[in-house]
């Protein structure tokens, strides 16, 4: 009997840090399935600003859960799906969507990849190009006579 006691307090509280981690489930009604869809790609398409490149319907940080809540508050309110990323954008800056525009202040982050794939790709054929070349090793004929009864 004690020994069951023991078990199930050891389980308990080997599992009591995972409970309290799940997070809340948030459900929301909507009036019209447009306004449903709206809100579903909006929330995919907004990063979490905590977590590390994820978006804020797959984030379970307190701010990922404000950022949704403001969301649905906007699209039941009658906003537009642009009104809401206006906002957003305007509020956390261009780091809170997963594309983001292309302007000057984004410049390095759309043109940034292909160009390090490129100079990466030029250092490492000039690399190849200018490493010395493997000098072949003249054997006399004794050194290959050996050479030969090794191989055989």
């Amino acid at each position: 009997m004690k020994q069951s006691i023991r078990l199930f307090l050891l389980s308990f509280f080997i599992a009591l840090p995972f409970t309290l981690y799940a997070g809340s489930i948030e459900t929301y009604t909507f009036k019209t399935p447009e306004q449903e869809a709206i809100y579903k790609g909006l929330v995919k398409e907004l990063r979490c600003l905590v977590c590390q490149n994820q978006d804020i319907a797959d984030s379970n940080a307190e701010l990922a859960q404000d950022l949704r809540r403001q969301t649905y508050e906007m699209i039941t309110a009658g906003k537009s799906r642009d009104d809401v990323v206006d906002y957003m954008v305007l509020r956390y800056g261009d780091f809170v969507l997963y594309r983001p525009p292309f302007k000057m202040k984004t410049l390095l982050l759309w043109v940034g990849p292909p160009l390090f794939l490129l100079l990466s790709l030029f250092f490492l054929v000039k690399f190849l190009r200018n490493r010395p070349k493997t000098a072949e090793i003249e054997l006399d004929k004794k050194q290959r006579k050996s050479m030969r009864n090794l191989l055989k």
